[in-house]
This record gives structure tokens, sequence and C-alpha cells, in this order.
């Protein structure tokens, strides 16, 4: 408090004093943001640079309209290079990809009926609509536009909360820090609807995941077995390669036809589409802000923004009595198209701010700035302003690239989806694995990503969301730091006490408390439909009281009864914000991914207990969370098991399993032959087998196209500094 001694004029002088004073550090404040976005910005005027970005918007486009891989598995892909590029071309590189990627999948479902991915499925209602009566190119033109849009406004928004967000976040110390990371894991496994128990467990599994190799905060090592391949971790690409990449491979290969057997046809209106962007500016606008806001939330996702946007531009064109939704009305393409890189850039303000990725492709943008040693968070902030700009520079730039270059690409892009997928897997495999070896440099990768991938078809089929993994897995480690370093400085729980750290706790609480009571509110007025129960025996889904926070209705819509999403996909039904099963899931299934869990977590505990005292701090933790929510996930399988019975696989997934169990054998047999023979031969033979005995193609073909792939194999290795392992022989 100011004193006003001796005289009223020394105060008055005082005031003015200390007024002026905060005019000038506010002045001298923005001066060095200023400075800090003008260099930002010069850097782009180096052509290389924009190569680089422009690369990461090619596959970003590319990689996002092949159903099933989507942001994820384009950030994964462009990994490797990050380890022979430059901080800022690398970072240009990732960021040109994630800006994108919700730009393009939109083609395949306006186009083809099939969704580019989970967020995408909202464009069946209206988009394909518009498509199936000859309008395509105007849905696309307009969601083209309205993404660019979006993705600017959202860039915009986290330039203005830079300033403001500074004296908070600068405040910070590791109690809150701690504490927002949990929250980021927990809030990811919760609104990520789907097996919402499992998506916790997942997480923590990330998070025990993550605990491999060098104890961050002692000179241990700890979980590698002896193994020299374990003792620096296991890396980011092979886990995110594994879980969603090869995950998708082998699910898809099953299948081996081509993603759509329709008819082609863009349709006109190009012209009429960026008409529409002007003519329901309010719905750009608007779709806009709900994506920002959807973005800040860790783990709810694009799939909610989009279905959200969808709701709300779909309530006030009825009010307005104009409403045609689900007819082909435009405004049903550009709201959630604008929403949908409205959360990507959303998304980077909690990344870059606090630390806590909004999404699984900002969890692969963290690892890259933990690589090259860049922490984000409160010190960010301080000491890389210059960065923080660079990346919102390189995201606008990128933004209205993609949505150019995607009006060039729609057409042929659109035609991928006719291409049998074994065809697109034949040089999917080489490359994906290529990629996970650049970081260990080690064959034994190559079976970690395989077991990965397995983990991550399993997850897949079981509705079990993969986003929460991923996630935990890249915050392992500051987590773990944070964790230490707040019990050492607050002994007797003291931290838990601080201002913030009570706020998040009440979001925690808030986030289970409120949905439970909801749910039950609801079952109290609600009748039983016995038509849920499956008439294999299979156990109706349900998410058991968690809910979003978007107050949507509570039972996940997940396997029980295998329909399509235009089907379920309208906005008055559950909002699906994880991948979504297309076959029931029989109990015992369910029961055994919950027994294997609590067999991972008690042996985290049992190895954890020969570690050093501060080496076993944060392990101990895991586990005996991991054992808690796997103890509640076999007893509530347990219950519906006894309710509902095991379960069987009947015909379908009988001849899923067969297939995928071919798949991945065909996948090992890659492995082997690149062991032997070393990638680039191993490769060129491999790829020639399989598009003889899969893809079923010619002689002649399958020649050209091995051919081909060890040309680029070989160019990424003597060109792109990629590093091809060596087998036995070669």
């Amino acid at each position: 408090m100011m004193t006003c001694s001796p005289s009223p004029k020394h105060c008055s002088a005082t005031s003015t004093a200390q007024y002026s004073t905060e005019t000038v550090d506010n002045r001298i404040e923005v001066a060095k943001m200023l400075e800090a976005a003008q260099e930002a910005l010069v850097a782009f005027a180096d052509p290389t640079m924009l190569i680089y970005l422009g690369v990461g918007v090619v596959v970003g486009i590319v990689i996002g309209v092949i159903p099933g891989l989507g942001g994820t598995g384009a950030v994964a892909v462009l990994l490797p290079f990050v380890f022979v590029l430059e901080p800022n071309q690398a970072i240009a590189m990732i960021i040109g990809a994630v800006a994108v990627v919700h730009t393009s999948d939109v083609i395949t479902s306006v186009v083809l009926g099939i969704p580019g991915s989970a967020a995408a499925s909202v464009f069946l209602l209206d988009g394909h609509e518009m498509a199936k009566k000859g309008a395509g190119g105007r849905a696309l033109s307009a969601s083209f536009i309205a993404s660019m849009v979006g993705g600017l406004i959202g860039i915009v928004a986290l330039t203005l909360v830079i300033p403001i967000a500074t004296p908070l976040v600068t405040s910070f110390g590791s109690p809150e820090i701690f504490g927002l990371i949990v929250m980021g894991v927990f809030l990811t496994a919760l609104l990520s609807k789907g097996n919402i128990v499992k998506g916790l467990l997942v997480s923590v599994f990330g998070l025990g995941l993550g605990l491999v190799g060098v104890s961050p905060v002692s000179a241990e090592y700890r979980y590698t077995f002896g193994s020299e391949f374990l003792t620096d971790g296991i890396g980011l690409v092979a886990a995110a390669l594994g879980i969603f990449g090869l995950a998708e491979i082998i699910d898809l290969v099953a299948k081996k036809t081509a993603v759509s057997d329709g008819k082609f046809d863009l349709g006109r209106g190009w012209r009429e589409g960026v008409k529409d962007i002007v003519r329901y500016k309010g719905d750009v606008l608007r779709g806009s802000a709900v994506g920002v806001g959807v973005g800040i939330l860790p783990g709810v996702g694009s799939t909610a923004g989009s279905w959200l946007s969808y709701g709300q531009a779909q309530a006030f064109a009825a009010r307005k009595k104009n409403s045609r939704f689900g007819k082909g009305d435009p405004r049903g393409v550009i709201a959630p198209s604008a929403a949908s890189n409205g959360i990507e850039s959303g998304a980077l303000i909690p990344t870059l701010l606090f630390g806590v990725p909004g999404a699984a492709p900002f969890a692969l943008l963290l690892g890259v700035l933990l690589i090259f040693g860049i922490q984000p968070g409160p010190t960010l902030i301080t000491n890389d302003l210059d960065l923080v700009y660079f990346i919102v520079w390189a995201f606008a730039i990128a933004s209205v690239f993609g949505a150019a270059l995607s009006f060039f690409l729609a057409r042929p892009l659109a035609r991928l989806s006719f291409v049998s997928f074994p065809l697109l897997a034949a040089t999917l495999i080489p490359v994906l694995f290529l990629s996970g070896f650049q970081e260990p440099l080690n064959l034994s990768v190559f079976y970690l990503m395989f077991l990965l991938g397995i983990i991550g078809w399993i997850c897949k089929v079981a509705n079990i969301p993969r986003a929460p993994f991923l996630i935990a897995f890249v915050l392992a480690e500051p987590l773990e730091r944070y964790y230490f370093l707040t019990i050492n400085a607050f002994p007797g729980g003291e931290w838990a006490m601080r201002p913030i750290v009570l706020i998040i706790a009440g979001i925690l609480a808030a986030s289970v408390v409120i949905p439970l009571f909801r749910n039950r509110k609801r079952k109290s007025v609600e009748t039983f439909e016995p038509s849920a129960v499956s008439v294999s025996g299979q156990k109706p889904a349900t998410n058991y009281g968690f809910d979003t926070l978007s107050g949507e209705a509570g039972g996940a819509t997940t396997s029980s009864s295998p329909t399509s999403d235009a089907e379920d996909s309208a906005p008055e039904h559950d909002i699906q914000m994880s991948e979504k099963s297309d076959m029931p899931v029989p109990g015992f299934v369910e029961l055994l991914v919950s027994g294997l869990a609590l067999a991972f977590f008690i042996a985290t505990v049992v190895l954890a207990v020969d570690f050093s005292s501060n080496g076993r701090l944060f392990p101990l933790a895991v586990g005996i969370v991991g054992i808690l929510l796997a103890l509640f996930s076999v007893f509530r399988d347990a219950l519906q098991i006894r309710k509902f019975g095991f379960g069987r696989f009947d015909d379908m997934w009988q001849k899923r399993l067969k297939i995928v169990g071919l798949s991945a054998l065909w996948i090992l047999g890659y492995i082997w032959v690149v062991f032997v023979l070393g990638m680039l031969i191993g490769s060129g033979l491999f790829t020639f087998v399989f598009l003889l005995a899969v893809a079923r193609t010619k002689i002649l073909t399958a020649l050209i196209y091995s051919g081909c792939l060890f040309g680029v194999l070989w160019l990424l290795v003597e060109f792109a500094q990629l590093v091809a392992p060596t087998g036995y022989f070669f």
C-alpha cells in the first residue's frame, strides 16, 4: 500500500512517477514484441525457409486426404527430417503440415462421402449433399476459404493473448505448471469420448512408457532391462508412427480395397463458394470463434469443435427461419471449416504458453521443440519471444498457401481414394520405418514400432482413444521434472493450497462431478431401451457417467451397433470425439485389455522399488494410479460380463482378425528382409513381392513401382541426409 507522508504533494509526485514508470515499462514491452514480430517475419524473406514451409504444407494436404492417417500421421512422417535441419527450418515444416491438415481432409468427405478424419464427418451432412446435387466445387471452395480465415483468426487471437497472458504465465511456479500438465493429460482422456476409463488407462500407459531411459531427476537408467537401445528411451517418432501410422496400415491393408468405389465428380460452383463466404461472413466469424475457444481447452479436439460450430450455425439459421441444414446448406460447410482450423491455431495457445499440447499433432510439435532444447511455457515468452512470433507467421502463411494449393490439388487428391490401399501401403510401410529409424539409429526400433502398431490397432477396434496416449507420452518427462521440483520445494503439501492449483483442482473435479450429476438426472427420467443390447451378447455402449464439457448426451457412440457416420452424425446425437470402432467389442476383450493394463502397472511398481529414492518417486506414483484405474476397469468389465455375458468373436471379427493377422505377418516379413538385406534393397524386394501378392498388380507394374520407390529412398539418403539401416549382407 502506498503511503502519503510527509505531504500530499509528495504522495502525488510519487504516484505520478509510478504511473510514468509503468507507462514506460508497457511501452518497452510493446516495443519488444513488435521487434520480435518483425525479426520473425524477416526470417521468411529467405526462400529456403518458404520451401521448407511449403514442403510441410504439401505433405499435410496429401496425408490429410487419406482417411485414417490425419494430422498426426502427416507430422510424424516429417519428424525424421528434424534431426538434419536447423531449428527454424524444422519448425516451419512441422507448422506447415499442422496448419493445413484440416483444410484437405474435407475433400473426400464432400466428394465421396468418406470422412478424411473423424472431424470431417460433419461435412457428410451438407457438403456431400451439395456434391450429390452437382455443387461439390461450391462446397469445397467455401470450405477452403473458411478454413483459411479460421486459421488466421486463431493466429490473431494468439497474438493478442501473448501480451495479456505474459504477466500471468511468468508468475507460474513449478506447482502451477505441474497442475496444468496434469489437467492437460486428464482432460485429454476425459473429453476423448469413447471408452473413457480406458482412455485414462491409456494416458497413464503413455506416462509409463515415457519413463523408459535416463531419469530426468536422478543419474540412473530405468526400465531398460539391460538393453542399450532403450537407454535413450522410446523415441517420439517411433511411438507416434506405431500407435497411429502402422495401426492404420494394418487395418486398411486388411481390407484390400480402395477407400471408395463410388463415382467421382467435383461438380460446379467454385465461384459461388467464394460468394458464400461473403454472404455468410457471420458464420465464418462465429465458427472461427468456437474453434479458437475449443482449441484452447486441452483434449477437446477438432471433432467436438466441428460439431459445436455446426450446431451454433444451425441454431442461428433457425432463428432466421431460412435453414436448409442437412439438405445442402453452405453454412453447414462454412462454420465447421472455419472452426477446424481455428482449433488448430487456438491449440497453439496452451502448447506454447503452458507447455500443454491441445491435440495429438501439437504433442509432436512440443516434442520437436524439446528436441532442440526449447521448453514451452513461461520461459518461452521471456527468452524466445521471436520464436513464438516465428510460429505465428509460419501458421498464417501456411494457412493462406494451403487454401490456395487445395484448389489446384482437390481433383487429383480425391482420386487417391480410388487407389487400392495396398498400393499406397507399399510406399507407406518403408517410409514409416525409415522415419522411425532416424532417432535411435537402431534396428530394434522396428520391433518396437510393430508392437506399438498392434497396440494402436487394438485401441482402434476397442474404441479406446489414442490421442491421450501420445500427449501423455510427450508430457511424461516435464511432468516428472515439475513433480519432483514441487514436492521438494513445498514440503508437507503446501503447494496444493496455492490459488491457481486450487482452481485447477476445481476444474478437474467439476469435469467429473457435473457430468455424473447430469447423467444421474437424465437416467431418472429416461426408460431403458432393450434394443441397445447386441444380439451377439455385446453390452451396450456407455461412458459410465462421464460426459463432455459441452453438455452433450452421455452415452458414447461406440461399437454396439456399427452404424455409418452419416446416419448418426446429426448434431442432436452424441458428439464422437475419438475414432469410432466399426465392430461390436465382446466383453471378454474389454476384460483382457484391463487385465493386461493391471499387469503392466503392477510390474511398473515392482521394478521401481529398486530405483533410487528420487528415481522411484514418479514411477511409483504413475504405477499406483495405473493400478487403481486398472482395478476399477476390471471391476466394471466384470460387472458388464455378468450382466451381458462374455460375448464372442462373430463372423465379422473372425474375418477381420484373419486378414489383420496376415497384414501383421507381411510387416514382420518386411522387418526381417531389411534385417538381412538392408533398407534400400530390402524395401525394393519387399515392395515387388507385396504388390504381386497383395495388390495383385502385373509384373511390369510391380517392377516399375519398386524401382521408383528404391530411387526415392536413395535420394532421401543421399540428399536429405537420412540414414538407411544396413542389413546382414548390405
